[in-house]
Protein backbone atom coordinates (compact mmCIF):
# COMPACT_ATOMS: atom_id res chain seq x y z
CA UNK A 1 0.00 0.00 0.00
CA UNK A 2 1.33 3.35 -0.87
CA UNK A 3 1.26 6.49 0.21
CA UNK A 4 0.00 9.93 -0.75
CA UNK A 5 3.64 11.21 -1.16
CA UNK A 6 4.60 8.78 -3.61
CA UNK A 7 2.55 10.30 -5.98
CA UNK A 8 4.82 13.63 -6.16
CA UNK A 9 7.23 13.06 -8.64
CA UNK A 10 10.88 13.67 -8.51
CA UNK A 11 12.07 14.81 -12.07
CA UNK A 12 16.27 14.01 -12.90
CA UNK A 13 18.64 14.67 -15.74
CA UNK A 14 19.78 11.72 -17.65
CA UNK A 15 23.24 12.53 -18.00
CA UNK A 16 24.88 9.14 -19.87
CA UNK A 17 22.64 7.54 -22.66
CA UNK A 18 25.56 5.21 -23.18
CA UNK A 19 23.57 2.90 -19.61
CA UNK A 20 20.39 2.79 -21.25
CA UNK A 21 18.39 3.73 -24.73
CA UNK A 22 15.34 2.70 -26.09
CA UNK A 23 16.27 -0.73 -27.74
CA UNK A 24 14.19 -3.30 -26.26
CA UNK A 25 16.92 -5.68 -25.98
CA UNK A 26 18.58 -3.27 -22.76
CA UNK A 27 17.04 -4.48 -19.84
CA UNK A 28 17.09 -1.14 -18.07
CA UNK A 29 15.07 0.30 -21.16
CA UNK A 30 12.75 -1.91 -19.49
CA UNK A 31 13.06 -1.12 -16.01
CA UNK A 32 12.86 2.65 -16.98
CA UNK A 33 9.57 2.20 -19.20
CA UNK A 34 7.18 5.30 -18.25
CA UNK A 35 9.75 6.27 -15.62
CA UNK A 36 11.98 8.85 -17.45
CA UNK A 37 11.46 12.73 -16.32
CA UNK A 38 8.77 11.49 -13.80
CA UNK A 39 10.19 9.32 -10.94
CA UNK A 40 7.54 8.85 -8.67
CA UNK A 41 7.46 6.39 -5.49
CA UNK A 42 6.11 3.06 -7.95
CA UNK A 43 8.91 4.32 -10.54
CA UNK A 44 10.86 4.17 -7.49
CA UNK A 45 9.95 0.64 -6.22
CA UNK A 46 10.43 -0.96 -9.96
CA UNK A 47 13.87 0.63 -9.98
CA UNK A 48 14.88 -1.54 -7.05
CA UNK A 49 13.43 -4.58 -7.72
CA UNK A 50 15.33 -4.40 -10.71
CA UNK A 51 18.08 -3.99 -9.05
CA UNK A 52 17.82 -6.71 -6.58
CA UNK A 53 16.59 -9.62 -9.49
CA UNK A 54 19.44 -8.48 -11.05
CA UNK A 55 21.80 -9.21 -7.70
CA UNK A 56 20.26 -11.85 -7.25
CA UNK A 57 20.77 -12.99 -10.42
CA UNK A 58 24.58 -11.92 -10.62
CA UNK A 59 24.22 -9.69 -13.14
CA UNK A 60 26.68 -7.08 -11.91
CA UNK A 61 26.01 -4.83 -14.82
CA UNK A 62 22.54 -4.44 -15.10
CA UNK A 63 22.64 -3.65 -10.98
CA UNK A 64 25.24 -1.08 -11.84
CA UNK A 65 22.91 0.55 -14.57
CA UNK A 66 20.17 1.14 -12.17
CA UNK A 67 22.03 2.05 -9.04
CA UNK A 68 23.45 4.80 -11.13
CA UNK A 69 19.25 5.69 -11.96
CA UNK A 70 18.67 5.75 -8.79
CA UNK A 71 22.01 7.49 -7.50
CA UNK A 72 20.38 10.34 -10.07
CA UNK A 73 17.44 10.62 -7.67
CA UNK A 74 18.63 9.58 -4.39
CA UNK A 75 19.24 12.43 -1.92
CA UNK A 76 19.85 12.75 1.94
CA UNK A 77 18.36 15.91 1.81
CA UNK A 78 15.77 15.76 -0.94
CA UNK A 79 11.75 14.93 -0.15
CA UNK A 80 11.08 11.96 1.34
CA UNK A 81 10.60 9.72 -1.63
CA UNK A 82 14.85 10.95 -2.67
CA UNK A 83 15.56 10.88 0.99
CA UNK A 84 14.24 6.97 1.21
CA UNK A 85 16.02 5.76 -1.74
CA UNK A 86 19.35 7.14 -0.83
CA UNK A 87 18.91 4.59 2.37
CA UNK A 88 17.87 1.81 -0.22
CA UNK A 89 21.00 2.48 -2.65
CA UNK A 90 23.38 2.59 0.51
CA UNK A 91 21.54 -0.73 0.96
CA UNK A 92 21.63 -1.95 -2.59
CA UNK A 93 25.42 -0.94 -2.59
CA UNK A 94 26.64 -2.72 0.29
CA UNK A 95 25.09 -6.18 -1.07
CA UNK A 96 26.71 -5.56 -4.00
CA UNK A 97 29.83 -5.15 -2.71
CA UNK A 98 30.13 -8.61 -1.58
CA UNK A 99 29.18 -9.72 -4.53
CA UNK A 100 31.60 -8.03 -6.41
CA UNK A 101 33.60 -4.88 -5.73
CA UNK A 102 32.66 -1.87 -8.10
CA UNK A 103 34.16 1.50 -8.70
CA UNK A 104 31.41 3.59 -9.42
CA UNK A 105 30.71 6.35 -7.24
CA UNK A 106 27.61 6.68 -5.27
CA UNK A 107 25.96 8.98 -3.08
CA UNK A 108 26.02 6.91 -0.15
CA UNK A 109 28.39 4.89 1.63
CA UNK A 110 27.87 1.76 2.95
CA UNK A 111 29.13 2.35 6.30
CA UNK A 112 26.77 2.96 9.50
CA UNK A 113 28.23 5.16 12.38
CA UNK A 114 27.57 4.44 15.44
CA UNK A 115 25.95 7.28 17.38
CA UNK A 116 26.11 6.93 21.14
CA UNK A 117 23.19 9.43 22.90
CA UNK A 118 23.38 11.04 26.43
CA UNK A 119 19.95 9.97 28.81
CA UNK A 120 18.68 12.99 27.67
CA UNK A 121 19.26 12.62 23.93
CA UNK A 122 17.52 9.44 24.42
CA UNK A 123 14.80 10.80 25.68
CA UNK A 124 13.71 13.69 22.53
CA UNK A 125 14.78 10.52 20.58
CA UNK A 126 11.62 8.70 21.68
CA UNK A 127 9.89 11.50 22.13
CA UNK A 128 10.04 12.95 18.46
CA UNK A 129 7.17 10.59 17.12
CA UNK A 130 4.92 8.13 18.73
CA UNK A 131 6.40 5.06 16.88
CA UNK A 132 7.76 4.17 20.66
CA UNK A 133 6.17 6.22 23.10
CA UNK A 134 2.64 4.57 21.56
CA UNK A 135 3.94 1.00 22.78
CA UNK A 136 4.94 2.01 25.96
CA UNK A 137 1.77 3.95 26.87
CA UNK A 138 -0.35 0.91 25.78
CA UNK A 139 2.00 -1.63 27.40
CA UNK A 140 2.06 0.34 30.56
CA UNK A 141 -1.48 0.84 31.00
CA UNK A 142 -1.91 -2.92 30.46
CA UNK A 143 0.64 -3.25 32.95
CA UNK A 144 -0.55 -1.47 35.31
CA UNK A 145 -4.21 -2.71 35.20
CA UNK A 146 -2.92 -6.32 35.46
CA UNK A 147 -0.98 -5.45 38.87
CA UNK A 148 -3.40 -3.40 40.89
CA UNK A 149 -3.41 -4.65 44.44
CA UNK A 150 -0.42 -6.76 43.62
CA UNK A 151 2.20 -5.83 46.67
CA UNK A 152 5.46 -6.45 44.55
CA UNK A 153 5.62 -6.45 40.92
CA UNK A 154 8.91 -7.49 39.05
CA UNK A 155 9.37 -6.96 35.55
CA UNK A 156 11.51 -8.57 33.33
CA UNK A 157 12.55 -6.61 30.26
CA UNK A 158 13.36 -7.52 26.99
CA UNK A 159 13.98 -4.33 25.06
CA UNK A 160 15.64 -1.96 23.07
CA UNK A 161 15.39 1.22 24.33
CA UNK A 162 17.02 0.97 27.51
CA UNK A 163 14.15 1.20 30.37
CA UNK A 164 13.11 4.66 28.81
CA UNK A 165 9.70 3.01 29.04
CA UNK A 166 9.47 2.71 32.80
CA UNK A 167 9.56 6.73 34.73
CA UNK A 168 6.03 7.00 32.90
CA UNK A 169 4.98 3.61 35.12
CA UNK A 170 6.59 4.48 38.02
CA UNK A 171 4.82 7.25 37.97
CA UNK A 172 1.53 6.22 37.81
CA UNK A 173 2.58 3.78 40.39
CA UNK A 174 3.57 6.34 42.80
CA UNK A 175 0.16 7.73 42.60
CA UNK A 176 -1.78 4.26 43.22
CA UNK A 177 -4.75 4.74 45.66
CA UNK A 178 -3.42 1.59 47.46
CA UNK A 179 -0.16 2.93 47.66
CA UNK A 180 2.83 1.77 45.20
CA UNK A 181 3.97 -1.88 45.05
CA UNK A 182 7.51 -2.49 45.74
CA UNK A 183 9.29 -2.55 41.83
CA UNK A 184 11.83 -4.75 40.66
CA UNK A 185 13.03 -4.13 37.18
CA UNK A 186 15.12 -6.90 35.73
CA UNK A 187 17.35 -6.76 32.11
CA UNK A 188 19.76 -8.59 30.73
CA UNK A 189 22.70 -6.47 28.32
CA UNK A 190 24.22 -9.37 26.74
CA UNK A 191 20.30 -9.76 25.05
CA UNK A 192 19.96 -6.80 23.39
CA UNK A 193 20.87 -6.69 19.88
CA UNK A 194 23.90 -4.06 18.40
CA UNK A 195 20.83 -1.89 17.04
CA UNK A 196 20.24 1.70 17.45
CA UNK A 197 19.50 4.12 19.66
CA UNK A 198 22.87 3.41 21.58
CA UNK A 199 23.69 4.58 24.98
CA UNK A 200 26.86 6.83 26.01
CA UNK A 201 26.51 5.87 29.72
CA UNK A 202 26.45 1.44 31.16
CA UNK A 203 22.55 0.15 32.17
CA UNK A 204 23.64 0.13 35.84
CA UNK A 205 23.92 4.45 35.62
CA UNK A 206 20.50 4.00 33.54
CA UNK A 207 19.34 1.57 36.52
CA UNK A 208 20.26 4.49 39.30
CA UNK A 209 18.61 6.96 37.59
CA UNK A 210 15.28 5.04 37.42
CA UNK A 211 15.60 3.96 41.40
CA UNK A 212 16.61 7.94 42.19
CA UNK A 213 13.55 8.58 40.21
CA UNK A 214 11.27 6.37 41.75
CA UNK A 215 12.69 7.57 45.30
CA UNK A 216 11.00 10.86 44.63
CA UNK A 217 7.29 9.01 44.46
CA UNK A 218 8.00 6.93 47.17
CA UNK A 219 8.10 4.07 45.03
CA UNK A 220 10.50 0.45 46.57
CA UNK A 221 12.92 -0.23 43.87
CA UNK A 222 15.20 -2.63 42.65
CA UNK A 223 17.17 -2.80 39.61
CA UNK A 224 18.38 -6.21 38.33
CA UNK A 225 20.95 -6.44 36.10
CA UNK A 226 21.51 -10.45 35.19
CA UNK A 227 25.22 -10.95 33.99
CA UNK A 228 25.52 -13.92 31.59
CA UNK A 229 26.78 -16.54 32.92
CA UNK A 230 28.54 -17.70 29.75
CA UNK A 231 30.50 -14.30 29.39
CA UNK A 232 28.96 -13.72 26.51
CA UNK A 233 27.24 -11.03 24.07
CA UNK A 234 25.46 -10.40 21.19
CA UNK A 235 27.24 -11.75 18.13
CA UNK A 236 27.58 -8.97 15.62
CA UNK A 237 27.90 -11.45 13.29
CA UNK A 238 25.21 -13.67 13.55
CA UNK A 239 21.56 -13.59 14.39
CA UNK A 240 22.00 -15.80 17.02
CA UNK A 241 20.90 -14.77 20.67
CA UNK A 242 23.31 -17.29 22.07
CA UNK A 243 20.16 -19.53 21.88
CA UNK A 244 21.48 -22.21 24.73
CA UNK A 245 22.71 -19.48 26.85
CA UNK A 246 19.23 -17.40 26.79
CA UNK A 247 17.25 -20.83 27.23
CA UNK A 248 19.38 -21.70 30.22
CA UNK A 249 18.70 -17.87 31.94
CA UNK A 250 14.84 -18.59 31.82
CA UNK A 251 14.32 -20.31 34.76
CA UNK A 252 12.99 -19.45 38.26
CA UNK A 253 16.69 -19.79 40.09
CA UNK A 254 18.68 -17.61 37.59
CA UNK A 255 16.34 -15.41 37.18
CA UNK A 256 15.69 -14.89 40.98
CA UNK A 257 12.21 -15.09 41.21
CA UNK A 258 10.46 -14.64 44.21
CA UNK A 259 6.83 -16.33 45.52
CA UNK A 260 6.09 -12.89 46.91
CA UNK A 261 6.20 -10.78 43.38
CA UNK A 262 3.68 -10.57 40.71
CA UNK A 263 5.87 -11.55 37.24
CA UNK A 264 5.45 -9.60 33.89
CA UNK A 265 7.34 -9.89 30.70
CA UNK A 266 7.82 -7.14 28.86
CA UNK A 267 9.27 -7.25 24.98
CA UNK A 268 9.44 -3.88 23.04
CA UNK A 269 10.89 -4.38 19.65
CA UNK A 270 12.94 -7.11 20.38
CA UNK A 271 11.17 -10.62 19.68
CA UNK A 272 11.87 -9.88 15.76
CA UNK A 273 16.12 -10.75 16.74
CA UNK A 274 15.45 -14.16 17.81
CA UNK A 275 16.60 -16.35 14.94
CA UNK A 276 13.83 -17.56 12.60
CA UNK A 277 15.26 -21.31 13.38
CA UNK A 278 17.59 -22.70 15.59
CA UNK A 279 18.00 -26.81 15.85
CA UNK A 280 15.18 -27.36 13.65
CA UNK A 281 12.62 -25.41 16.30
CA UNK A 282 10.98 -21.88 16.14
CA UNK A 283 12.94 -20.58 18.65
CA UNK A 284 10.72 -17.41 19.35
CA UNK A 285 8.25 -19.95 19.85
CA UNK A 286 10.43 -22.15 22.50
CA UNK A 287 10.86 -18.62 23.88
CA UNK A 288 7.81 -17.93 24.49
CA UNK A 289 6.82 -21.64 25.90
CA UNK A 290 9.77 -20.93 28.53
CA UNK A 291 8.40 -17.47 29.56
CA UNK A 292 4.94 -18.89 30.24
CA UNK A 293 6.51 -21.63 32.53
CA UNK A 294 7.52 -18.40 34.85
CA UNK A 295 3.83 -17.78 35.19
CA UNK A 296 3.77 -14.52 34.71
CA UNK A 297 1.01 -12.21 35.36
CA UNK A 298 0.69 -10.74 31.85
CA UNK A 299 3.10 -10.51 28.83
CA UNK A 300 3.67 -7.10 26.45
CA UNK A 301 4.71 -7.40 22.96
CA UNK A 302 4.75 -4.45 21.39
CA UNK A 303 6.87 -3.96 17.80
CA UNK A 304 6.55 -2.90 14.02
CA UNK A 305 3.31 -4.01 12.08
CA UNK A 306 5.37 -5.39 9.29
CA UNK A 307 6.15 -8.48 7.78
CA UNK A 308 9.88 -8.16 7.04
CA UNK A 309 11.34 -11.63 7.16
CA UNK A 310 10.64 -13.11 3.97
CA UNK A 311 13.61 -14.95 1.83
CA UNK A 312 13.10 -13.39 -1.20
CA UNK A 313 14.88 -10.17 -1.54
CA UNK A 314 12.41 -8.67 -4.09
CA UNK A 315 9.49 -9.68 -1.64
CA UNK A 316 11.77 -7.93 1.68
CA UNK A 317 12.20 -4.61 -0.65
CA UNK A 318 8.51 -4.55 -1.70
CA UNK A 319 7.33 -4.62 1.94
CA UNK A 320 10.16 -2.29 3.21
CA UNK A 321 9.88 0.59 0.88
CA UNK A 322 6.07 0.75 1.54
CA UNK A 323 6.17 0.44 4.91
CA UNK A 324 9.55 2.34 6.18
CA UNK A 325 8.13 5.68 4.20
CA UNK A 326 5.93 6.21 7.29
CA UNK A 327 8.51 7.94 9.53
CA UNK A 328 10.46 9.42 6.59
CA UNK A 329 6.41 11.21 5.74
CA UNK A 330 5.99 11.88 9.37
CA UNK A 331 9.03 13.58 9.81
CA UNK A 332 8.90 15.95 7.19
CA UNK A 333 5.89 17.19 8.54
CA UNK A 334 7.25 19.43 11.35
CA UNK A 335 11.23 19.11 10.69
CA UNK A 336 13.10 21.37 8.12
CA UNK A 337 15.42 19.67 5.68
CA UNK A 338 18.85 20.72 7.62
CA UNK A 339 17.28 19.26 10.97
CA UNK A 340 20.40 17.23 12.55
CA UNK A 341 17.47 15.53 14.74
CA UNK A 342 15.69 14.39 11.85
CA UNK A 343 18.73 13.45 9.71
CA UNK A 344 19.72 10.84 13.12
CA UNK A 345 16.60 9.50 13.11
CA UNK A 346 16.33 8.79 9.83
CA UNK A 347 19.93 6.81 9.84
CA UNK A 348 18.96 4.89 12.43
CA UNK A 349 15.74 3.82 10.31
CA UNK A 350 18.88 3.44 7.31
CA UNK A 351 20.46 1.15 9.19
CA UNK A 352 17.80 -1.33 9.38
CA UNK A 353 17.49 -1.01 5.96
CA UNK A 354 20.66 -1.87 5.20
CA UNK A 355 20.63 -5.17 7.49
CA UNK A 356 17.14 -6.19 5.89
CA UNK A 357 17.92 -5.38 2.28
CA UNK A 358 21.97 -5.53 2.28
CA UNK A 359 22.39 -8.94 4.09
CA UNK A 360 21.49 -12.73 4.02
CA UNK A 361 22.06 -15.76 6.64
CA UNK A 362 22.74 -15.21 10.68
CA UNK A 363 24.03 -11.29 9.53
CA UNK A 364 20.53 -10.61 8.64
CA UNK A 365 19.09 -9.73 12.50
CA UNK A 366 16.09 -7.70 11.06
CA UNK A 367 13.28 -10.40 10.44
CA UNK A 368 10.23 -8.71 11.62
CA UNK A 369 6.50 -10.46 11.75
CA UNK A 370 3.04 -8.85 11.41
CA UNK A 371 0.85 -7.89 14.13
CA UNK A 372 -1.25 -10.41 12.95
CA UNK A 373 1.48 -13.09 12.56
CA UNK A 374 2.44 -12.34 16.20
CA UNK A 375 -1.23 -13.05 17.32
CA UNK A 376 -0.87 -16.89 15.91
CA UNK A 377 1.90 -17.31 17.07
CA UNK A 378 1.02 -16.38 20.80
CA UNK A 379 -2.32 -18.19 20.36
CA UNK A 380 -0.23 -21.37 19.36
CA UNK A 381 1.89 -20.87 22.20
CA UNK A 382 -1.04 -21.33 24.40
CA UNK A 383 -1.78 -17.63 25.47
CA UNK A 384 -4.80 -15.61 25.41
CA UNK A 385 -4.71 -11.85 24.09
CA UNK A 386 -5.87 -9.32 27.15
CA UNK A 387 -8.05 -6.51 25.79
CA UNK A 388 -7.22 -3.05 26.16
CA UNK A 389 -9.49 -1.16 28.11
CA UNK A 390 -11.19 2.15 27.28
CA UNK A 391 -8.81 4.14 30.23
CA UNK A 392 -6.00 2.27 27.53
CA UNK A 393 -7.01 3.37 24.85
CA UNK A 394 -8.32 7.42 26.39
CA UNK A 395 -4.37 7.34 27.33
CA UNK A 396 -2.58 6.52 24.17
CA UNK A 397 -4.91 8.92 22.33
CA UNK A 398 -4.20 11.54 24.74
CA UNK A 399 -0.40 10.48 23.81
CA UNK A 400 -0.98 10.73 20.16
CA UNK A 401 -2.16 14.40 20.52
CA UNK A 402 0.58 15.52 21.35
CA UNK A 403 1.91 15.09 18.01
CA UNK A 404 1.25 15.93 14.34
CA UNK A 405 -2.72 15.06 13.00
CA UNK A 406 -1.47 12.29 10.74
CA UNK A 407 -1.18 9.81 13.64
CA UNK A 408 -4.03 7.55 14.37
CA UNK A 409 -5.20 4.26 16.16
CA UNK A 410 -7.05 1.44 15.36
CA UNK A 411 -8.58 -0.88 18.13
CA UNK A 412 -8.41 -4.09 16.71
CA UNK A 413 -9.54 -7.31 17.92
CA UNK A 414 -6.26 -8.59 19.76
CA UNK A 415 -4.27 -5.39 19.51
CA UNK A 416 -4.07 -1.59 19.11
CA UNK A 417 -2.32 -0.33 16.33
CA UNK A 418 -0.77 3.02 15.67
CA UNK A 419 -1.27 4.51 11.85
CA UNK A 420 0.18 7.10 9.60
CA UNK A 421 -2.44 8.42 7.35
CA UNK A 422 -4.78 5.29 7.98
CA UNK A 423 -1.40 3.04 7.34
CA UNK A 424 -0.37 0.62 10.40
CA UNK A 425 3.20 1.72 11.95
CA UNK A 426 3.15 -0.07 15.28
CA UNK A 427 1.11 -2.61 16.91
CA UNK A 428 0.93 -3.33 20.71
CA UNK A 429 -0.50 -6.35 22.62
CA UNK A 430 -1.33 -7.82 25.74
CA UNK A 431 -1.32 -11.52 26.71
CA UNK A 432 -1.40 -14.18 29.78
CA UNK A 433 -0.86 -17.93 29.58
CA UNK A 434 -4.10 -19.62 28.78
CA UNK A 435 -4.26 -21.82 32.27
CA UNK A 436 -3.91 -18.30 34.52
CA UNK A 437 -6.72 -16.84 31.78
CA UNK A 438 -8.92 -14.79 34.65
CA UNK A 439 -12.04 -13.36 33.08
CA UNK A 440 -12.61 -10.59 35.24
Amino acid sequence: MKTEIRGSASSFPLQSSSHFNSSSQNPLAGALHGCLGNLDGACIEKLLLHCASALEQNDVTLAQQVMWVLNNVASASGDPNQRLTSWFLRALVSRASRVCPTTMNFNGSSTSKRRLMTVTELAGYVDLIPWHRFGFCASNSAIFKAIQGCPKVHIIDFSITHCMQWPTLIDALAKRPEGPPGLRISVVPSWRPPVPPFLNVPIEEVGQRLANFAKFGDVPFEFNVIEDLHNSSYDNNSSNFHYDMLLSILNPSTLDLRDDETLVINCQNWLRYLPDDQKGNASRDVFLCMIKRLNPRIVTVIDEDSDLGALSLTSRITTCFNFLWIPFDALETFLSKDSIQRAEFEADIGHKIENIIGFEGGQRIERLESGIQLSQRMNNSGYLSIPFIEETVKEVKDVLDEHASGWGMKNEEDMLVLTWKGHNSVYATAWVPSCGFDEE
